[in-house]
């Protein structure tokens, strides 16, 4: 599969599908406490998808995946299915949100605290974050994805962190997952040069303890090695010639909507 350039009719597409996805994520916020299944918030996300968006959510039945949106809680890294289990105090939990709107997908994901964090669960959070914003802050036409993967991968390893290396962010459009893979680490100088109309996602995974992640029984659900916490943020960006667009933007977001590299 070659890089897609969209069109300016493409996107509109695409901004339409990433501010869905961006209010799915605020409208959840206020359903994310002690008590709540993740099922539940499945079900929620779900319903406000398809029945106040009239879009569809891209996880369900995607490669055989069973819900609606991927709940990552604690020690997962990515891909926690939703389930019976009870969101505790001092969780902390990813959730994955994807929509299809008009044929055009918006990917975006953050963490939540379930009441009251560990001071180390907000530290990993806030730098994952971060190494999200420093490679979205980087990309304009002309940039090489080795340059935005390896100033990731130091952010992250300068506060004793390490990066999940088996996923990465990918390409989206009209495809879920399009060229080119978007890694979080890297060297300078190497990787896929960046063009205006490219659309991608950046969505570091960093762990507390080592890298190394396992796949469960259930074919999805990849938690840390070491059962350290793992952390991460994503966004859908726009290539521009001068910077990117974040698509996926929500309210409480640090950054801008349009950012000069």
């Amino acid at each position: 599969m070659s890089i897609v350039i969209k069109t300016p009719e493409e996107i509109e597409k695409m901004r339409v599908a990433g501010r869905l996805a961006a209010e799915v994520l605020e409208m959840i916020e206020p359903h994310v406490k002690a008590g709540v299944t993740t099922d539940e918030l499945n079900q929620i996300c779900h319903d406000y998808i398809v029945n106040e968006q009239q879009a569809i959510p891209a996880p369900l039945n995607y490669h055989g995946f069973p819900k609606s949106i991927c709940t990552s809680v604690n020690h997962v890294i990515c891909h926690g299915i939703p389930s019976d289990k009870k969101l505790k105090d001092g969780d902390i939990i990813n959730i994955d949100i994807t929509v299809i709107k008009d044929g055009y997908h918006g990917d975006t994901s953050r963490m939540f605290f379930v009441g009251k964090a560990s001071i180390m669960a907000e530290r990993l959070c806030r730098v994952t974050q971060e190494c999200m914003e420093l490679g979205i802050k980087m990309v304009k036409h002309g940039v090489r994805l080795g340059d935005i993967g390896a100033a990731i991968q130091q952010h992250a390893e300068a506060h004793h962190y390490s990066v999940v290396r088996e996923y990465c962010g990918h390409g989206i459009g009209r495809e879920f997952h399009e060229e080119p893979q978007v890694l979080h680490y890297g060297k300078p100088g190497t990787g896929e040069v960046l063009q205006a109309g490219m659309c991608l996602t950046i969505e570091p995974m960093i762990n507390v303890g080592k890298r190394h992640s396992k796949m469960l029984g259930d074919g999805w659900t990849v938690v840390t090695k070491d059962r350290s916490l793992s952390a991460q943020y994503e966004h859908t960006i726009l290539v521009t010639e001068d910077g990117c667009e974040v698509l996926t933007l929500r309210q409480d977001d640090n950054l801008p909507r349009i950012i000069k590299a």
